[in-house]
């Protein structure tokens, strides 16, 4: 049996945390010593940790109680639907990670093109500069942009999409064949050319970008067919020399 106190230092709530989950009913004690402190066996513990999972993914606290009560609560349902939920969050966030890397390299303007206004476009770019500040090729992107109108940096959106439509309809090879390795040598020459010096490291963050989900990956594969941003990643690997994680 574990005092109050244990289970606090056992998974890192508060002491107030677990009274009140007491008091709502939501983690009784399994027992009372003589003196009316708190004890909780192991079955409590567990009981505690789905609670604690079930916080984390967000669920309100009323919610993960009548989960845990429900006449048809079955352990290893719940453990299996906690697993498949934290997978999600899981990919939810490395996508979060692949977009904060983006940023930091060359800022939000040329990750999404055409899919942001132009007003939120700005925005974006602001809260960059703050999260980030401004690399090298940030600076070399934002100086180049500067002699370009609206249109033309849409144009170089649209050019840089139908080089997915290119790429997809070499899904039939292997990512290390000479065409499509020819590809990734254009598509690094043409970032080279328009936005900034696209260096082996930036190729291959963009390569994490275009497979690692949300809009940009969804249009990418909308140009040139389903796996196409994961097509490229693999072929921007090899290309670079990177090996496979």
């Amino acid at each position: 049996m574990k005092t109050v106190t244990q289970m606090a230092a056992l998974t890192g709530i508060s002491v107030r945390t677990l009274r009140y989950y007491d008091a709502t009913g939501l983690l009784k004690p399994t027992a009372l010593t003589d003196g009316g402190y708190r004890l909780y066996d192991d079955q409590a513990l567990e009981r505690l940790y789905l609670i604690l999972i079930y916080r984390e993914l967000g669920f309100p606290l009323k919610e993960i109680g009548n989960i845990l009560e429900s006449d048809d609560y079955d352990r290893n349902r719940v453990l299996e639907r906690q697993i498949a939920l934290l997978e999600q969050k899981k990919t939810h966030l490395q996508n979060l990670i692949h977009l904060a890397v983006g940023l930091k390299m060359i800022g939000v303007r040329y990750l999404e093109f055409d899919n942001f206004k132009i007003g939120e476009l700005d925005d974006y770019s602001a809260q960059a500069e703050t999260l980030y500040g401004k690399t090298d090729a940030y600076r070399e992107s934002q100086e180049k942009a500067k002699g370009r109108t609206k249109e033309q940096q849409a144009d170089l959106g649209r050019q840089t999409m139908a080089m997915f439509t290119q790429l997809g309809q070499m899904k039939h090879l292997s990512p290390d064949h000479q065409e499509v390795q020819a590809w990734v040598k254009r598509l690094q020459d043409f970032f080279t050319e328009n936005f900034y010096n696209c260096t082996n490291q930036l190729l291959l963050g963009l390569g994490d970008l275009y497979a690692g989900g949300g809009s940009l990956t969804e249009n990418i594969d909308m140009a040139g067919g389903k796996g196409t941003g994961a097509f490229a990643r693999e072929a921007i690997r090899i290309y670079c020399g990177a090996e496979k994680e």
